[in-house]
């Protein structure tokens, strides 16, 4: 605060200088203009590469495949919706749920094998393993 005489009238300013805090501002934008590029930068990790050892196929596991063409088949037998429903919870009402083995062909649209995981998990099927072809030989 500070006290004006200027002869006429005394009174008190009670206005805030801006200066120093528009100063701040200004520094601490430098700051995170110039950190925030290099902290997103920072961290790279080298991830290890592995391979999967296939697991012993069980002779209750369930074998569901599903074509191109969106044909589903359980153990190699094509079901319709209605059918692979009600065999998801005759499997399911088993003392021990089996696993089901899915068998995606990669051109099957993510829709179709979205809508089969809904119905396995929704019907209590629950232990689900997608089956994979293993990479050949890295040159």
């Amino acid at each position: 605060m500070s006290i004006i005489t200027d002869g006429s009238e005394e009174g008190v300013v009670s206005d805030i200088n801006m200066t120093p805090l528009i100063d701040v501002m200004l520094v601490l934008l430098i700051i995170f203009i110039v950190t925030l590029p290099v902290i997103n930068k920072a961290v790279k990790v080298d991830l290890p590469r592995a391979m999967a050892q296939p697991e012993a196929a069980r002779t209750q596991d369930i074998d569901l495949s599903i074509l191109p063409d969106k044909t589903v088949l359980w153990n190699k037998e094509p079901v319709d919706d209605a059918t692979l429903k009600a065999r998801v919870a005759a499997a399911a009402a088993q003392a021990e749920p089996p696993a089901v083995n899915v068998n995606a062909d990669q051109h099957v649209e993510y829709g179709k094998v979205a809508v089969v995981l809904a119905d396995l998990q929704g019907g209590g099927l629950n232990q689900i393993n997608f089956v994979m072809q293993s990479p050949g030989p890295t040159p």
